[in-house]
């Protein structure tokens, strides 16, 4: 998990009043680009009558300012602190410099093992744009990759099986069943676990049988890369991954207040 701090306000969680000024838009700026306008500007010395330098677009203001903190709790604790206490820390040097300075802070959560940097993590939680953006283009790689591919594509956050380009067609279920394994990769699963985690407790539970026909019909559908799902006798079923298996997952964390 990892953690954006965005000063905003200090009091409760609250939905901000409507106001009647004019539409906030995005603007094409970097915050290197803003630091470097507000040093120039602190730096020169005030003139009567001179105009004044701005570090946003004319037209617009700056009403605050977002800092992406990437740390998840396992770096925090290897560094003798937590999130909670960044967020504080943070909090109090911000009414230290500016006591009127309103905060609001939130946590990214992303599944466990999705990998990638704590702060692009972050950042797309938050919805920032260039993060979006990136992701947007990245996406659209790989969309045209999966065009003329060759391999496997378990593409869990589209819930879909491409082998060598083509939709493997699993059931809902099916891919269920899959996926349970491919998340935990290497680890033999034994059938009852299956019954336990796949099937809802007001269903009727299915027998060690039905586990193996849907886990026949599976590996039938997955052709000649069907033994990346491995029986292992007397216990269960594992996941194998070969060169050839690429596994995506969600992408796009959510954000959670702080």
């Amino acid at each position: 998990m990892s953690l954006a701090f965005a000063p905003a306000r200090t009091t409760a969680v609250r939905t901000a009043p409507s106001l009647p000024a004019a539409p906030v838009r995005a603007v094409s700026i970097t915050p290197y680009q803003q630091a470097e306008a507000v040093a120039q500007a602190a730096a020169q010395p005030a003139r009567p009558g001179a105009p004044r330098v701005r570090a946003v677009p004319e037209g617009t203001e700056a009403r605050g300012f977002v800092l992406y903190v990437g740390v998840d709790e396992a770096k925090a604790a290897a560094d003798g602190t937590t999130l909670h206490r960044i967020v504080e820390a943070l909090r109090a040097l911000t009414a230290e410099i500016s006591p009127s300075a309103e905060t609001y802070a939130a946590v990214a959560l992303a599944p466990e093992g999705a990998g990638g940097r704590d702060v692009d993590v972050v950042r797309l939680a938050l919805q920032d744009p260039a993060a979006l953006a990136k992701q947007r283009a990245e996406q659209g790689t790989r969309d045209d990759a999966d065009r003329h591919p060759n391999g496997v594509i378990i593409d869990i956050s589209r819930k879909r099986v491409l082998l060598d380009g083509e939709a493997a067609g699993l059931t809902y279920k099916e891919f269920e069943l899959l996926q349970y394994l491919v998340l935990r990769e290497g680890r033999t699963i034994d059938r009852h676990e299956l019954i336990d985690s796949l099937w809802d407790a007001d269903d009727e539970a299915p027998s060690e049988r039905t586990i193996d026909v849907h886990v026949r019909r599976l590996r039938s559908k997955l052709a000649h890369y069907q033994d990346i799902v491995r029986t292992v006798r007397g216990i269960g079923y594992r996941f194998d991954r070969h060169a050839d298996v690429s596994i995506r997952q969600a992408s796009t964390p959510s954000p959670d207040l702080y």
